[in-house]
This record gives structure tokens, sequence and C-alpha cells, in this order.
């Protein structure tokens, strides 16, 4: 069945689609309802059913004689340390922490959250979690403390886990002294803190609330899979929230479960038993969903790496694990391409390793700009698929779906609707536009299994964050337009759609057109405030390596590149050259923070930024063309 046919099926028969995906979970009960819509607009899948998300993650591939099969590969090049473990050696760890888990208190619906680096453990105690029926909350190891604090708070609670240290590149950042900054000034500290030493860090334990990670697992008895509802919650994954507070993401175990094996086999195309690698961060949902839950679900075997695309050594990092390992499918940010092609232009690295295994490469995080893609494609000579997820959803909105059908790659679109998802793009009247008019791309409700059914204990601010701009509809917060082919254009948050004299532009279209010069390594584009126009176009730049002709040179052919392509009526006129762009640790360049900069407005220093030095360098390139405070 091809792409337009199962898509139909999705949408005009979901709960039949969904039921017939579900036979990839064992079930311990069946559902009663597979859509339940009594709470509309709170949608419920799978209602009535019970299961166990780590014994379809772990013990199921087991007892069908995947025991010795690898589950997953660790490669640290910041420790030097590489390490195995069979699906059996990771149940029986698992197990014995749950078990530990289990004596020190924690129950069904009890939360325990994780402030780990990216070591095997982090996945452990997800996973120990899920076996108990407890729901985990994993905070990015290396957090400010005040960060830490509020989602203690909000979760509040029963044992965090976490480690001495986490490390970047060549940078040990010890976690204990964060950590207990952050349960002193929280109001609902943990009864208790599993930590697990490394070499690189120490760690003073507090007696009769710390322990030492290896000897609470070494010491308790195995735990058993505890069946739970398919609409419990299984994790909370906070995002940043408009309001200061951080919204904490739901994930139940039944959608979500049902969601990651469809999409394993019919988007990215694994079958189990192969390599699947996504190099991310537990941290973030697309650990979540495709370092720990997806593969292992699906019978895979997952690599999770600690260290970075390029610098740990070299930007030929990927190549050697992809070779090492036999990864067939590989999945990152576009971010992590744009160093390897600003290390590497010509692709020299890649000519190094065996890549045979390797048949397609998936990009997500973040807009992919034409230029990296193509770049990828043609170094590569396999299929690159750029697709387009949110935290919220959990797993992919938009995609070339390779298991079903590979359809004709338009370079900066994330191909079409992936089937469950109804996504339309809609003016501010809730009328849809005609194909290639920008407005805010939309989704019907209900939204299919896998995305999250509300907000940690805040029905109502789900509905007013997702639910409410019109009414049956979520609102994924991004602007575009579909084409007459019904490809989607994924330009820009909303936000980041700027008027100019009346004209709406996207930000994301300008970014495109800088970032294909053969000079550009990657490139953001803001809008700053002017009195006449009401906004400007402001360019910012990072040059490849190796690039030594002027910059007022480079810096002109950006601006007329801009004006050839968009036209006279972007206004584009300004372009500021900087070592690198500020980020997340998860790769999203930090706009909104520009734009404040080059207003001259006061901003916080986000807790998600991967160096805040870099915003000064900012502040120096934008006063250098004329923004800012100074």
């Amino acid at each position: 069945m091809g792409y337009a046919e199962t898509y139909r099926r999705s949408i005009e028969s979901p709960e039949d689609f969904w039921a017939e995906a579900a036979a990839a979970i064992d079930w311990d009960s069946a559902w009663e309802r597979v859509l339940d819509d009594s709470q509309a607009p709170l949608y419920r899948w799978f209602s009535g059913a019970r299961l166990n998300t780590c014994y379809n993650a772990l013990d199921r591939h087991i007892e069908q004689g995947r025991g010795d099969q690898p589950a997953l590969i660790y490669d640290s090049p910041v420790t030097a340390t590489k390490a195995e473990l069979s699906y059996s050696e990771l149940r029986d760890r698992v197990a014995r922490l749950a078990g530990g888990l289990k004596a020190l208190g924690v129950a069904q619906g009890d939360r325990v959250i994780l402030y780990m680096p990216m070591i095997p453990e982090a996945v452990i105690g997800m996973l120990a979690c899920a076996r108990i029926g407890a729901i985990h909350s994993v905070v990015f190891g290396g957090f400010a403390a005040r960060e830490l604090a509020t989602r203690i708070d909000d979760a509040r609670p029963k044992v965090i886990l976490s480690a001495s240290c986490g490390i970047e590149v060549n940078r040990v950042i010890p976690y204990k002294p964060l950590l207990d900054e952050a349960i002193r000034s929280a109001a609902f500290p943990p009864a208790h803190c599993v930590i697990l030493a490394r070499p690189e860090a120490a760690s003073d334990l507090k007696d009769g609330r710390d322990l030492d990670w290896l000897e609470l697992e070494a010491e308790s008895e195995p735990a058993d899979c505890v069946p739970v509802a398919a609409t419990d919650p299984l994790y909370i994954l906070y995002t940043s929230g408009t309001t200061g507070m951080p919204k904490g993401v739901v994930r139940d175990h039944g959608g979500h479960a049902v969601a990651l094996a469809w999409s394993m086999k019919h988007v990215y195309g694994v079958e189990p038993g192969e390599v699947f690698w996504a190099a991310s961060d537990v941290g973030w949902v697309v650990g979540h969903s495709y370092i720990v839950y997806g593969p292992l679900i699906h019978g895979c075997t997952t690599v999770l790496y600690e260290g970075k695309p390029v610098g740990t050594p070299d930007a030929g990092a990927f190549w050697r694990v992809i070779a090492e390992y036999g990864v067939s499918v590989m999945f990152t940010a576009p971010t992590a391409f744009r160093a390897i092609k600003r290390d590497d232009p010509r692709g020299e690295f890649i000519g190094r390793y065996d890549l045979s295994q390797l048949r397609a490469l998936f990009l997500a995080g973040e807009r992919c700009d034409p230029d990296t893609l193509n770049w990828a494609s043609e170094k590569l000579q396999i299929p690159v698929i750029d697709h387009w997820w949110q935290t919220e959803t959990g797993w992919p909105i938009a995609a070339n779906c390779l298991g079903i059908e590979q359809l004709p790659v338009k370079p900066g679109s994330p191909t079409r609707a992936v089937p469950g998802y109804d996504v339309r793009v809609l003016a501010e009247d809730g009328q849809e536009v005609p194909d290639g008019e920008i407005g805010s791309i939309m989704i019907r409700l209900p939204l299919p299994p896998g995305t999250l059914p509300t907000l940690w204990g805040n029905d109502q601010r789900y509905i007013d964050a997702y639910l409410s701009a019109q009414p049956g509809w979520y609102l994924t917060g991004d602007a575009g337009y579909r084409d007459e082919d019904g490809y989607l254009w994924i330009m820009s948050r909303i936000d980041d759609i700027i008027n100019t004299a009346g004209h709406r532009l996207s930000t994301g279209a300008m970014e495109e057109v800088l970032a294909s010069h053969q000079d550009v390594a990657e490139a953001a584009v803001i809008g700053a405030h002017d009195d006449l126009k009401g906004e400007l176009p402001v360019g910012l730049v990072v040059l490849k390596s190796g690039v030594d002709r002027p910059e007022d040179e480079i810096k002109a052919e950006l601006v007329q590149m801009v004006r050839d392509k968009i036209g006279p009526v972007a206004a584009f006129k300004k372009v500021a050259i900087v070592d690198r762009l500020p980020k997340t640790r998860s790769g999203k360049v930090l706009r909104a923070t520009m734009r404040k900069i080059a207003d001259g407005k006061d901003y916080t220093v986000p807790a998600t930024i991967d160096d805040p030095v870099i915003l000064d360098e900012v502040t120096d390139a934008l006063r250098s063309i004329g923004y800012g405070k100074g």
C-alpha cells in the first residue's frame, strides 16, 4: 500500500488504522475503546488497555530469542570508553535498579527525576521507572540549579537519579553541586538521590539522603514488570513556557508504544535487529523517542554517543561510529551537519570509512536549509530525509516515510504529513489559505497516538496553550505553507514571521538564501525593530573554515542574493559575520534572544544555552552594524 492510500485510511478510519498498528505491541489486557473522546478536546487512546512499556522494550525480545542481540552500544570519545549491553544484560540491570527504586519507596505513579549525562545508566534509569510504573522526568544534565529546582517543584519526585559529572569535549561539569543547590532551593525536595560516581569527578554523598548507584543496583532484588493503564503517564518532559514556568509535556504508555513502533518501521524503514543511531541527547525528546524507546520497542540495536559531530576528535566522528557499528539508519540535527560541513567542506573524512551499511539519514530538530541537505546527499549518496516534529508530538508530523513509499525530495520541505496527522495551513480567521500562501500550521484534532494528551497537572494550560487558537485544532506554533503537491514548507516559528512595511516575510526563506552562498556554513535571520518599517531583517552568518575573502565583499554578495531571490520588498541590507551562532544544547538557534540584543532590550541568558560567551560575541557583531545598545 502506497503513501496516498495509507494516509487516506489513517485520516478517514483512524480507529481501525491504529488498532491494526497496535498489534505490534504486547498488551496485558485489551482496550475498551481505541479512541476515547468522552472528554474532548482531551482525547485518550486505547483506554481500558493495560501494558508495560519496559516489557515491550526488553523482556519480550528476550523471550523471542533476542537475548544475546546487542540492545545498547555506548560510545564515548570524551572518556575513551566503549561498552555494549545485550538485551539480557540491559534487562537485568534495569530490573535490579527498578528493585532498588522500589526499596526506596518508589511506587506506581510516583515521579523520578533523572539529571544525567549520556551514559548507559541514563537509559537504565528511564527503563527502570517504566518497569515499575513510576513516571520519569529527564532534565538535561548540567542545567542550571534554578531550572532544575523549578522542575523538582513541579514534578515533586520521590527520588532523583544523577551522576557525579558530565563531560563536554574537554570540560568536566560537576553535577552534584548543581543538584545540591537545586534541592536546597526547592520547596519539595526528594527523599533520596542515587548518584553514579564517574572517575572524572568525585561527589560527596549526604548521609541519609544520597546513595551510591552501583551499590544500590548490586544489592537490590530484581523487580518484575508492573502492568499499567495505557492512559497512565510514562514520562514528563519539560519544554520552555512563555510565562517562565516550564510546561511538562506528558506522554502516555499505550499510544506512545504504538506510535513509536509504527514510526520505526513506516517512517524510518528500519527492521528489528538493525542498528539505529539517533545522535541526540536523552534530555531531549529525540533521545526519549529514538535513542531509548523507539529502537528498543522495535527490537533494534541503539547507539548512545557521548561526543560531538566535530572536535571529538574531528569532523569524521560520525563516520567512525557508523562504520564501526554498522549503522543502517541515522538521525541527527541539521546543525550537526552544518558543523561537519564547516570543518570538512569537501567531505574528505567520509572517504576514510566504510559507510556501505548506511542507507538513510534523517534530519530534524530545526529547519534544514537546502544547501545542507544537498551537501549531505551529494557526499553520502543516500536518501537524506528532512522531517518535522516537536517535543509535544513525540514523533514525526511530516516526513518522507521510507517504510511506506519514498516520495521525490524537495530540499527545504519535510515532504508530506505523516499518516495520522491532518495538517492544514490556516489564516487568522480559521480558514485554510490557498496553496503557496504562508499561514499558521495547525493539526486537526484528535491528534494521533503518541502525542501529548495534556500538560502535567494542568489540563487548562494545555487547552490554553495549544487548543484555543482555533477550536478543534492543535496549534503547532510554526508558520509555513503547503504547495500544489501537498508538500509542507515549515518556514519559521509564528513569532519569526516579520512584518516589514506591511509585508509578511519569512525569516526562514531568507536564511535559506544566505545558507546557499558558497562561503557560508550556517545562517540566522532575525527581525529587528525599525521606526519606519516596523521590522527589518538582519542576518548573522558563520563562514566555512578556510574562507579568507574580504568580509565586506561577502556581505555585499549576501545582500544582493536576498534581493535577487526574495525581492527588494525584503529590505535586507544588514549582515553580521560571527564565529558561531548562539544555540541551545539541542542545536536550536536562539533567535528570540538575538532579537532582544538587536533591539537593545534586556534579556535573560537561557538556561539551555550551549555557551553563554557567544552572546557577548553576537552583541559586538550586531553593534558593528548599528544594532543593540552602545
